[in-house]
């Protein structure tokens, strides 16, 4: 299948739904709780979230559970409307974008009680290591959307537009709440926390944390952020294990290894070294980007969930497979790896009448709930961003 065709199809479903959706996680938003408030917090909670993400049927319409915009979800649309853009020099990519990020702007978390521009997601959320409520910021929804107001700053400014500003003020303050409100130092680390007040340290979170604040340090010359944000990345560099791995985090319950959080912590070690110019991270993301290679695929091309298990079969893992490849790799082995992962998830999770993809297969059954924000917004910025350096490379030849 045309894989610009593809993804075309993709973008006009989800402009059709007003880029809402169900999300895996979204579980507490049901109307039930607006009469036991106080069972969110719970391990009812936690059941509920994990009854809602593990079941095939969607539970959602029966209990009340509406379909919405997730500004993480938003800013992965706006990056790769952003490639598209690039590849076609087409406007109406651009001007979608800017409406996109307008309403961005709207969905900042209270900047009275956080004092920076942060975001977080649209709904409860209970983990065995927390509970985040609706309106509290998470380090990573910030980082996405930041980097999308800022990829999008910068186009418009190229273009003379006078709005680059309003966009790029918001994406550059978001660094001042990482560094004042989640820098963490405990158990004799020094991270970026994921959530404010808590003190769990997970990797992709402190090291996609450390990234935002040295681009930010490096636009703005502040050799204060620089610095925290190499002290950070070589927090997590100095806990990976000698075969190139890391672990989620540090709790006991997150002693596994995955394919798109190991991609995260590749592509923001990544890119440290590349806007701080620096090599001392060159040798663990040559020894991480071998792991992933050797660990997370399979010769038919599945993007595989764990290191261990190719299930379940999901598009994040194909996605962020795609972006770390290209970002992370950029040999044209990696290139071709991530055409076959491509190919192989448009054969095994593609809904052609649909027009988008599952959210899951397993061994026994497939999940095909529609969730925007993990599913089609994630497909779709990585097709988009693997379509436009493939136009790119063509050019060059």
């Amino acid at each position: 299948m045309n894989l610009i065709d593809v993804n075309s199809k993709i973008l006009i479903f989800s402009k059709s739904c007003s880029y809402k959706g169900h999300d895996p996680f979204d579980g507490l938003n049901s109307i039930l709780f607006n009469f036991i408030p106080s069972f969110k917090n719970t391990f009812l909670g936690l059941a509920y979230i994990q009854l809602f993400k593990q079941s095939p049927l969607n539970l959602r319409p029966l209990l009340g559970v509406p379909k919405k915009r997730n500004p993480k979800g938003i800013g992965l649309f706006i990056l790769g409307l952003i490639e598209d853009y690039k590849r076609t020099s087409d406007t109406t990519y651009l001007k979608e974008a800017t409406t996109l990020a307008d309403w961005l702007l709207t969905q900042k978390c209270d900047q009275d009680k956080w004092q920076h521009a942060c975001w977080g997601y649209h709904f409860d959320w209970k983990a065995r290591a927390f509970y985040v409520p609706q309106g509290k910021p998470n380090v990573i929804t910030t980082i996405y959307v930041s980097q999308a107001l800022f990829a999008l700053a910068n186009i418009l400014e190229q273009q003379g537009s006078g709005e680059a500003e309003k966009f790029r003020e918001p994406a550059l303050d978001s660094a001042n709440f990482i560094v004042n409100t989640l820098y963490t130092e405990a158990d004799g680390r020094s991270f970026f926390a994921y959530i404010p007040g808590e003190s769990a340290f997970v990797h992709n979170a402190s090291l996609w944390a450390a990234a935002w604040v040295s681009v930010v340090g490096r636009y703005t010359q502040n050799t204060l952020y620089c610095d925290m944000a190499l002290k950070v990345a070589r927090q997590s560099a100095s806990e990976q294990s000698e075969d190139g791995s890391w672990v989620y985090g540090a709790r006991h319950h997150h002693q596994f290894i995955d394919g798109f959080h190991t991609g995260y912590n590749l592509e923001a070690l990544d890119l440290i070294r590349k806007t701080l110019d620096v090599t001392e991270f060159d040798e663990s993301i040559e020894k991480g980007l071998t792991y992933y290679k050797t660990h997370f695929f399979d010769e038919d091309g599945t993007a595989k969930y764990y290191n261990n298990n190719r299930y379940p079969l999901d598009m994040h893992s194909v996605a962020q497979a795609v972006i770390t490849l290209l970002k992370v790799g950029g040999t044209q082995e990696d290139f071709d790896l991530a055409e076959k992962v491509i190919n192989w998830s448009i054969n095994e999770l593609y809904l052609s009448d649909k027009k988008r993809f599952v959210y899951q297969k397993t061994k026994r059954f497939v999940n095909k709930i529609n969730y925007t924000r993990w599913t089609q917004a994630w497909v779709y910025y990585s097709f988009s961003y693997f379509n436009q350096m493939q136009a790119k490379r063509n050019e060059s030849y």
